[in-house]
């Protein structure tokens, strides 16, 4: 039996409801779910060529062959929420703008949830499938970025940039290559 979007699609509204930043995408495959969410829990930072260097350049001390999943599920990350069909959504806090490693560790989804420090911003990235009946699997990738404060405001407009430059790599290098893997299993 297929799940509806509805039972699947994470409701990022009740992390990060009014982001100041929001970049998503989407890719259809005919593989099925699973064989999809699979494939995109294998893919590593050193696999996913310029994306995976820029978040090892933003996040320091990362190895190329860590997984995203993995990634998304130690510090600095915090899982937030997940389901067994197939979703993942996390948080991250700090100052994301700096290149040192600012990212306060946090306990559990409710500190994420209060987060209200000024001069930071608390970040929401959320990875789920998607199955319709009569439609392909479709894999989602989906990232917010909420400011805190004025100084936390001027630092996210100066990351800004950086997400309009290259927030297209999780679609290309990211997505892209999970369902290319997945397909290949056919």
């Amino acid at each position: 039996m297929s799940r509806t979007a509805s039972e699947t699609t994470p409701d990022l509204d009740q992390w990060l409801p009014n982001p100041s930043i929001r970049v998503g995408h989407r890719r259809e495959t005919r593989v099925t779910p699973d064989e999809l969410w699979e494939a995109a829990r294998s893919i590593r930072l050193g696999e996913a060529r310029l994306l995976g260097r820029l978040v090892r350049w933003r996040i320091p001390g990362l190895p190329a062959d860590l997984a995203f999943d993995e990634l998304f599920r130690t510090p600095p990350f915090i899982v937030l929420a997940e389901a067994p069909q197939r979703m993942l959504v996390s948080g991250l806090v700090g100052r994301i703008w700096t290149l040192r490693r600012d990212y306060p560790r946090l306990e559990d989804a409710e500190q994420f949830k209060s987060w209200s420090t000024p001069g930071t911003a608390r970040v929401v990235f959320a990875n789920w499938i998607e199955t319709t009946d009569g439609r392909p699997a479709a894999i989602h990738a989906e990232a917010r970025v909420e400011a805190i404060g004025a100084q936390g405001r001027v630092g996210v407009a100066a990351v800004r940039p950086l997400v309009s430059a290259f927030g297209s790599l999780v679609g290309s290098d990211g997505i892209e290559l999970a369902v290319r893997r997945a397909e290949q299993q056919l």
